[in-house]
């Protein structure tokens, strides 16, 4: 697969997702999907599947009135691309961790693509 179809399909994603837009999101997505997100090296949340997914996504879109991603850094090897992200959010609901409603949230944190068939098959997110 050339890459610069991976590169697009991670760019639609992210656009869909710094938009809010889960259907955007969803039409990225492998219907096998696999999605793990790790913070401090353990795993918080793990879904397999394109309706756990799609179920996750929404949730999430309550927890921020903003957020966006930008890639710093896109590195692809065969079918899988490593991006480099800087990340920002306000918050929409106050955080069990102290953070409050209203709290911008800035992270460095490091996406991992797998694609096949043209879609993200496993999608893991480290921060």
């Amino acid at each position: 697969m050339p890459n610069s179809t991976i590169q697009q399909t991670i760019e639609n994603y992210i656009k869909a997702y710094n938009n809010f837009d889960v259907d955007g999101m969803v039409e990225q997505i492998h219907p096998d999907v696999q999605f793990d997100n790790v913070s401090n090296n353990e795993k918080m949340l793990s879904i397999k599947g394109l309706e756990a997914f799609k179920a996750q996504a929404l949730k999430a879109t309550q927890l921020f009135t903003e957020r966006e991603q930008k890639i710093r850094q896109l590195t692809i090897t065969d079918n899988t691309a490593e991006a480099e992200i800087d990340y920002t959010a306000i918050l929409a609901i106050d955080l069990p961790n102290g953070m409050k409603a209203g709290d911008k949230l800035e992270l460095e944190v490091k996406s991992v693509f797998t694609i096949q068939d043209d879609k993200i098959i496993k999608l893991q997110d480290y921060s």
